[in-house]
């Protein structure tokens, strides 16, 4: 494993990498979108410190699938917190680096945790939102879906237009399932097989979230990570990059470009 705060070597090891790999796949966390301005601290969409909500519960209740069913007014108070958050926050350097190779290379695919639609906003579309994104909106009963930019039109607790229920957004919360049609993407994809894997701003405390890496590493792709901090992978990798991701990424870029 080769690493050190942009190291020019590992940068030109992984931009090496990059250039000669046709299938790409980006694992990102909340880390990758701490340089347009969003926290990076645990809770859904990564906005909660480990302190309890003012209603005395962990936040991990606040914002499971069985408080939604049964006081959605109080889930809903949170999500708007994480939506707000979001708001306005626009792709970085990591985002547009993605967006870009995936543009070239069709190839690349993001698996992404975060819920901010911020992948989607640079233009990425070959993408698996693991979490789901507050800028969906559905009708569990009924089954009316909507899109919406933000949630500032939108009445305390959202009702459905159709039947008068209570609506949520496109998340994934505390205690459900992952997204079958999601899930299903990412193992065909992850069948075909990757040439190079990324885990960029992640802390991989998730299966999900380090079995590709290390799945694919074990059938001979080559593997990244980018974070500041030291997680579960970190000394599992092939070429660690302990920076912030548009740091990272914009020194990828600026490498390759002049190659």
């Amino acid at each position: 494993m080769s690493g050190s705060p942009l190291d020019p070597q590992t940068l030109q090891a992984v931009a090496t990498a990059l250039e000669g790999a046709e299938r790409v796949l980006f694992i990102t966390g909340a880390g990758i979108s701490a340089d347009s301005g969003l926290p990076t601290y645990r809770g859904v969409g990564g906005l909660y410190e480990d302190a309890p909500t003012e209603e005395g519960m962990p936040i991990e209740v606040a914002l499971s699938g069985r408080i939604f069913r049964t006081r959605p007014d109080l889930s809903w108070r949170h999500i708007r917190d994480i939506e707000g958050a979001c708001r306005g926050a626009q792709p970085n350097a990591a985002h547009r680096f993605i967006a870009d190779l995936e543009g070239r290379r069709p190839g690349t695919w993001t698996l992404t945790q975060n819920v901010d639609g911020l992948h989607r906003a640079a233009g990425c579309h070959n993408l698996i939102e693991i979490h789901g994104t507050v800028h969906g909106l559905h009708c569990p009963r009924c089954g009316w879906r909507d899109r919406v930019s933000d949630y500032a039109e939108l009445p305390a607790l959202p009702r459905c237009p159709d039947c008068d229920a209570v609506i949520r957004p496109d998340v994934v919360l505390f205690g459900e399932l992952l997204p079958p049609a999601a899930v299903a993407t990412l193992q065909a994809q992850l069948a075909r097989g990757f040439d190079l894997v990324f885990s960029v701003g992640t802390s991989g405390l998730f299966p999900y979230i380090t079995a590709p890496v290390l799945e694919q590493a074990d059938c001979g792709a080559t593997t990244v990570e980018i974070n500041p901090g030291e997680t579960e992978l970190s000394h599992r990798v092939d070429h660690r990059i302990q920076a912030g991701a548009a740091a990272a990424f914009t020194a990828l870029a600026q490498l390759m470009a002049g190659r």
